[in-house]
């Protein structure tokens, strides 16, 4: 029997204290409802699950992002809902205007009303907004407007009977007097921009009207074809970005080589008569909305130009018959791009519903998946604490007991 170290206390000891630690950390675990409070608890556990953790919010700002996503794309819609039935508006009244029982003063009352809805149009374009960015004015992102075809001038040279500049006649027949050394200008304005183009007359005897339009291409703000033929057309359409505007005042002039003005010349090959056509605009504008928890997990979309300019219903004309009936031709093809363009609309939005359950369907199967790593079993941790008590208290009995053993050593010495 020894009495300096008392093994059998210090083994109790040992087993007290490893069932208090246990204790206190199924007591830790029950209190938090957390299975890892400390890095300690389960290393590799904690660090996938923080790597859920990061996936599960981006899931949910996710679909957060798409909620926002719809709504931006519902004021718009909403925006061209209304610009839709303005158009409609529109159309009824040129059909109405084309109808001969109106006089001129009733036509004047119709061309009022057509003014007032081309504003508005235009206006819904440029004041529609969410979050303070505009959507229908072509500034989403890096908005930038070009025409196709058509930008707005068809011109018609019914005063033009030859090809050739030295062959050229007027209406009656009479020559319009070019010669070598004339210098021929073209100028015209595209969206209030003055332009201007020169040829020179060298060899009247091979020179022809498309020279004249050559100049115009080289000049790089347009591009024609023409061939000079009676009944046939030129098209002046934009060659690069930025001149979504209406192509207009479009004048040839001809002077001679003193640079006297040549009326009868400058005059035939002006005399155009116009054709005002809706223009083709790209929009380069577009808003990314991030659907997914990663970089590049993103889904783009453009919100077109939707402005009266740009779909060439502002000043719109309906004084005339013929101008009526040119009118009927521009909306429907204007109600033609808002259609494609609320069509597209709602497409992307029936998208991002669909992205949203799916984000909401992932978000919580990672939720369960983390779930399992980082929450505690509460009714598995109670069966642990209640063991550790017991042998707690257990052990604390023994404890007594064991410190008791050393005193027999008492009876030793009597």
């Amino acid at each position: 029997m020894r009495i300096n170290h008392n093994i059998a206390a210090l083994n109790t000891y040992r087993q007290l204290n490893s069932a208090s630690g246990a204790q206190s950390k199924s007591m830790e675990k029950l209190s938090s409802g957390l299975r890892i409070n400390r890095a300690g608890d389960d290393a590799a556990g904690l660090a996938i699950s923080e790597k859920m953790r990061g996936q599960i919010r981006g899931l949910d700002q996710a679909s957060k992002n798409s909620q926002d996503a719809i709504s931006m794309i519902q004021t718009a819609e909403g925006a061209l809902n209304e610009t839709h039935s303005i158009l409609q508006r529109m159309r009824e009244l040129a059909t109405q205007s084309s109808n001969d029982t109106n006089t001129t003063e009733d036509r004047s009352n119709i061309q009022d009303e057509i003014n007032q809805l081309g504003e508005e149009i235009q206006r819904i374009g440029e004041q529609t907004e969410f979050n303070t960015k505009k959507l229908l004015n072509g500034d989403m992102g890096a908005g930038q407007a070009v025409a196709t075809h058509k930008i707005s001038n068809t011109m018609h040279a019914d005063n033009v009977t030859a090809t050739t500049l030295n062959s050229h006649k007027d209406a009656n027949g009479n020559n319009l007097g070019i010669a070598n050394g004339d210098k021929i200008t073209a100028t015209w304005s595209i969206n209030g921009t003055q332009h201007t183009a020169e040829f020179d007359v060298t060899d009247i005897t091979s020179d022809t009207i498309d020279n004249i339009f050559a100049a115009i291409t080289a000049e790089g703000s347009a591009t024609a074809a023409f061939d000079g033929t009676t009944g046939n057309q030129m098209e002046i359409t934009a060659a690069g970005p930025g001149t979504a505007g209406q192509i207009n005042g479009f004048t040839i002039e001809v002077k001679s080589a003193a640079g006297v003005r040549k009326e009868a010349a400058s005059n035939a090959l002006s005399n155009f008569s116009t054709e005002t056509a809706a223009k083709d605009v790209r929009a380069d504008g577009s808003a990314d909305f991030q659907i997914g928890s990663n970089q590049g997990q993103t889904l783009n979309l453009s919100f077109e130009d939707m402005r009266a300019d740009t779909l060439g219903v502002r000043n719109l004309q309906v004084s005339t018959k013929s101008q009526a009936g040119t009118a009927i031709s521009v909306l429907d093809e204007a109600i033609q791009k808002v259609s494609k363009e609320r069509s597209k609309l709602g497409a992307n939005q029936n998208r991002l519903e669909h992205t949203i359950n799916n984000l909401n369907t992932s978000s919580e199967n990672l939720t369960a998946a983390e779930s399992r790593i980082r929450d505690v079993d509460m009714a598995k941790e109670m069966m642990e604490q209640t063991k550790n008590s017991i042998l707690s208290q257990t052990a604390q009995a023994m404890l007594a007991q064991a410190n008791q053993q050393p005193q027999g050593v008492l009876q030793l010495l009597r």
